[in-house]
């Protein structure tokens, strides 16, 4: 007769490739039904996005088999229950698990648009999202989801009134071209840009979220340092083309995330417009900014490459018509964005991981 403890030990020889623990140790398994040689379990993974879970589920089943039972009919059900590493002094954006940084060297580079579709492709996962577009003088994220003619609510709790974000295709969204005309200039001093960014942290209902994305402005400046002096990131993730001139921006960015002062992780870079893709040639692949130039930099930094995404036209007409490339499966673009928002997804479980870890130490 099969037993729990027999499940338990065979399971304890399963690691959780990215942790480099036991899925017993680190307490992922829940749920435990045996009946004759049927055997059932959960695992609960780190995040609803994790690229891994065919091959842990493939070698529960494996252990099982081999180390309590070669006749054992394995069921393995996965869920998920999103990491963080917040600290529970931490009063700002108290529902939020995660909060991390898009950021870009230089503009043009497609970093709202990378935001955008990384924002929907979690939620797409059962993942709770939401979006604040801090970009400042070109807030664009009300155009790319279709909602630039939305009204906002507000709703009143302890005498204070919270703006109620937008939601749409599964993200929760706050841009500050929701505040603003749009036919007018935004030209705003640095103290006023800010004050308007932390409104959207504090002065919002954002409920409970298991990440939230922020499309922060191009470049270094005012916005980015108020973002790091009073919103508590996970990390940051860092968009870019291959193009020389690009790489050079991007790494002033990267050094400023890494600054002693500032030390936010890098969770990784996103090479956009890696290669260009006629429509009626999909198998050709022009390399019109050169080749391969953000995972060399990668590389070099020794940070994690995320992945790449073509320059095909869907993108550039989803992000004007209001429906990112990732709600189309026929898009060329379509796998690429779902294996960078897995690669997100995990690189977060490693990070706050790495920072429990070091809390417990």
């Amino acid at each position: 007769m099969i037993t729990r403890e027999q499940v338990l030990e065979a399971l304890s020889h399963v690691e959780e490739p990215d942790l480099k623990k036991d899925l017993v140790t680190l307490n992922m398994i829940d749920e435990i039904q045996i009946e004759g040689k049927k055997v059932s379990f959960t695992v609960i993974l780190t995040t609803p996005a994790c690229p891994l879970k065919e091959l842990i589920a493939n070698a529960c089943r494996n252990a099982i088999i081999h180390m309590v039972d070669k006749d054992a009919e394995v069921t393995v059900n996965m869920t998920a229950k999103v990491t963080s590493h917040r600290n529970a002094a931490d009063h700002l954006l108290k529902g939020v698990k995660n909060i991390i940084a898009v950021a870009s060297g230089k503009g043009g580079v497609g970093k709202s648009t990378v935001a955008a579709n990384l924002a929907i492709a979690m939620a797409q996962t059962g993942a709770k999202v939401g979006l604040i577009d801090a970009d400042i003088y070109g807030p664009s994220q009300p155009i790319m989801f279709g909602v630039e003619n939305e009204k906002l609510y507000v709703n009143e709790r302890d005498g204070k009134q919270y703006m109620i974000p937008v939601e749409k295709h599964g993200v929760k969204l706050l841009s500050i071209g929701f505040l603003t005309d749009p036919a007018q200039a935004i030209v705003w001093r640095g103290p006023m840009a800010s004050k308007a960014l932390q409104q959207l942290f504090s002065d919002a209902d954002w409920g409970e979220l298991d990440y939230m994305f922020i499309d922060l402005p191009p470049g270094t400046g005012d916005v980015h340092l108020t973002l790091v002096g009073s919103v508590p990131l996970t990390g940051a993730v860092i968009v870019s083309t291959p193009q020389q001139v690009a790489l050079a921006d991007t790494l002033k960015g990267i050094g400023m995330f890494r600054m002693e002062q500032i030390n936010v992780p890098i969770i990784g870079m996103i090479e956009n417009m890696a290669y260009f893709t006629p429509a009626e040639l999909p198998d050709n692949k022009y390399y019109l900014f050169g080749k391969g130039g953000c995972r060399s930099l990668a590389k070099e930094l020794s940070i994690p490459f995320l992945g790449e995404l073509p320059l095909v036209q869907s993108i550039c007409e989803g992000g004007d018509n209001g429906r990112p490339d990732i709600l189309d499966e026929s898009s060329p673009a379509y796998a690429s964005l779902l294996t960078i928002a897995g690669n997100v997804a995990q690189q977060i479980a490693i990070i706050n991981a790495t920072k429990q870890v070091a809390v417990s130490n």
